[in-house]
């Protein structure tokens, strides 16, 4: 019995050390944490409770053409906000919106009745309060109707002739309030954009007094050159509109916030990651006053391969000869050109421009070259013929009758007139069909005689569309864009429509993909991304050019597959073309190459969907000097001609061309 009560005592003397071994641990690590690093502890709960929040916006870069005329800044707006401020009362806020109403100036042509209440409510609380009855009271104590069904019973106690002893200052001040409280609790709230200098002044005067309210120089978008090539430059959203619903998934994955300012179309969409600026980040203190604690940061710039001093001459050239074309015979359905300028060996866009007439003004239509394809006509006979060479349909140098064409199931088919005995060269210059459409019976597997019969045509429309997309006829370019159409391919492959195809007269392809095309022959077979972005820089606070940040370098993007000799033989007869049925087209351009094309268009005269008469279309592409590319040119006029009656065509698109050919050559020599 001893010896166990001995154990008994020996192990309670062991849980009584162990005891107070705990109790001195535990002691000294309060002592460690409250006394010793009591600071760092507190620097960290107040890292982890602090609370920040951003400006709405900061200036965007700049944007400039590419010998760096500034295109789009920014400019001042002064802008009276509200920023809420903690435990101010609804009245303290109704005498700061009165006060503001009697000083500035806000249109509250927006304010409707339910706002006009709310506002009247606040100032005549007691006495709305006892228009409820007994029976509503009892429901709400009941909760069988909940605050906000007992606020909208006290909204609907306030009567038209309540409302009646309003005046305009009561109005506006009750629009005022609305905007206060508007949005966010934490977000600024625009009360006024575009403030006068009293306003402004009034403002700044009396902060202490409108408690929250604030000024500040807000900005917005300035183009320097007006609406030359403004549509493209794109279009930024205001501080009320804040991110597009249409874009709001895809900023909100970015970390955007839905009042955020943000590029919404072209350009500013497109390079919205180097223009938006880095807001001011403010700390919110325990009274709802904010301290910056990181400044903002104005956005990149980028710098554009546009040449604007191009552009305007471009833009003016067009909008002349438009305008004159529509004095010409049969051009009842013109409504206007195309041009696009580039280097085909960087890709670079030095000018694009598609202007429309109606009712005889000018209209900026860029956007067509990206989304409208054109039936291209005779331009696309380089690749056509590419594809004979490619498939062993013909050789270089091989010689045909330029006679009708008539294949089993389909009409006879012709040349613009008869020419003869051609080679290649000359079929490419003199624009004829019938080689075309002999080469194409070959594609398929046949040898033209009258009224052969093809069968099955679907292997030779592959080899066919195949290689034009090499070219980059049929598939998007990737400019950097973010809207860009395909083009249409034909949904009726037959033997007929394999002719029509070889000489541009089936699918469609858009201003671009033309450009693409031609800047392949250019370079040998070599097509390089198209694009709009030469640099980024970094912004700055003055009136000088950043630093370089990105390069945009050119990219190739792929190469016509197939031999040098092809490709050289198509350059000769594009070169040649110069000296036949495009003489001129580029006017006193030394040295170039190019191609013609007319195509039969139709068009939806009632606008009913569907198309109701034929017309012609005009194209020509082309670059110079020949055997070192400078630029390279696409002129597209459709519908120049609406006619049963005359043959009539307007020269439109050759006044154009030579126009615009000339002009490059004296701006970039």
């Amino acid at each position: 019995m001893n010896k166990l009560n001995d154990i008994t005592n020996h192990r309670f003397l062991n849980i009584l050390i162990f005891l107070l071994f705990y109790f001195l641990f535990i002691t000294y690590n309060l002592y460690l944490n409250q006394i010793v690093n009591s600071n760092e502890y507190k620097k960290k709960l107040d890292n982890l409770t602090v609370k920040t929040t951003k400006s709405t916006s900061t200036p965007r870069g700049r944007i400039y053409d590419r010998n760096y005329n500034l295109l789009v800044d920014n400019v001042g707006v002064k802008t009276i906000y509200y920023k809420n401020i903690y435990n101010q009362s609804s009245q303290s806020k109704i005498k700061i919106a009165y006060t503001l109403a009697k000083n500035i100036n806000v249109d509250y042509s927006l304010l409707n009745t339910n706002i006009l209440k709310d506002f009247y409510y606040l100032n005549n609380k007691n006495k709305i309060d006892k228009l409820i009855t007994k029976k509503e009271r009892n429901k709400y104590k009941e909760r069988k109707i909940t605050n906000e069904k007992l606020y909208q019973l006290k909204l609907s106690k306030i009567t038209d002739k309540m409302l009646s002893s309003y005046g305009d200052i009561d109005k506006e001040a009750s629009y005022i309030y609305y905007l206060m409280n508007k949005g966010y609790y934490y977000d600024e709230k625009v009360i006024k954009e575009y403030a006068s200098e009293r306003e402004y002044a009034f403002v700044g005067e009396n902060l202490n007094k409108l408690k929250g309210v604030n000024i500040k120089l807000n900005w917005e978008r300035k183009y320097l050159y007006g609406d030359t090539f403004k549509v493209i430059l794109g279009t930024v959203s205001s501080e009320k509109s804040g991110v597009p619903k249409e874009l709001k998934d895809d900023y909100l994955k970015k970390g955007y916030n839905l009042n955020d300012r943000v590029g919404t179309s072209y350009l500013e969409y497109e390079y919205e990651k180097y223009l938006k600026g880095e807001k001011e980040i403010y700390k919110l203190n325990k009274d709802n006053t904010y301290k910056v604690i990181k400044k903002g940061v104005r956005g990149n710039d980028i710098v554009l391969s546009i040449d604007i001093n191009l552009q305007k001459e471009i833009d003016k050239i067009l909008d002349e000869e438009i305008m004159n074309a529509k004095n010409d015979l049969n051009t009842s359905l013109y409504d206007g050109s195309m041009v696009i300028v580039s280097d085909p060996n960087t890709g670079e866009i030095l000018a694009m421009s598609a202007r429309n007439i109606k009712d005889g003004k000018i209209y900026d239509n860029t956007p067509s070259l990206l989304t409208n394809p054109v039936t291209p006509g005779s331009i696309v006979k380089g690749a056509s013929i590419m594809t004979g060479y490619k498939n062993n349909a013909i050789s270089i140098g091989e010689r045909m009758s330029d006679e009708c064409v008539k294949i089993s199931g389909a009409v006879s088919k012709c040349s613009w007139t008869y020419l003869g005995y051609l080679d290649d060269i000359n079929a490419i210059a003199y624009s004829s069909n019938s080689y075309q459409f002999k080469t194409a019976i070959k594609v398929a597997g046949k040898d033209y005689y009258y009224n052969v019969a093809l069968g099955d045509v679907t292997d030779a429309f592959n080899k066919y569309r195949d290689t034009f997309k090499e070219f980059g006829l049929g598939e998007k370019t990737n400019i950097d864009l973010p809207v860009e159409s395909t083009g249409q391919q034909g949904n009726n492959d037959n033997p007929g429509t394999l002719l029509d195809f070889s000489i541009g007269q089936y699918d469609t392809y858009t201003s671009f993909q033309i450009l693409q095309y031609i800047n392949a022959i250019a370079k040998n077979g070599e097509k390089y991304k198209l694009h709009l972005l030469k640099e980024v820089r970094k912004g700055t606070n003055n009136d000088k050019v950043g630093k370089i940040i990105k390069k945009n370098d050119p990219v190739l993007i792929g190469k016509v597959n197939a031999n040098f000799e092809y490709l050289s033989r198509i350059k000769e007869e594009f070169h040649e073309v110069m000296n036949a049925i495009g003489s001129g087209y580029m006017g006193d351009v030394p040295d170039p190459s190019g191609k013609t094309g007319t195509s039969q268009s139709f068009y939806d005269i009632d606008k009913d969907g569907n198309v109701d008469v034929e017309t012609l279309s005009k194209a020509f592409i082309g670059y110079a000097p020949s055997d070192n590319p400078k630029f390279s040119i696409v002129i597209l006029s459709p519908n120049v001609r609406y006619s049963s009656v005359s043959n009539y065509v307007s020269p439109v698109n050759y006044n154009i061309s030579k126009r615009v050919s000339n002009k490059v050559f004296e701006i970039l020599k």
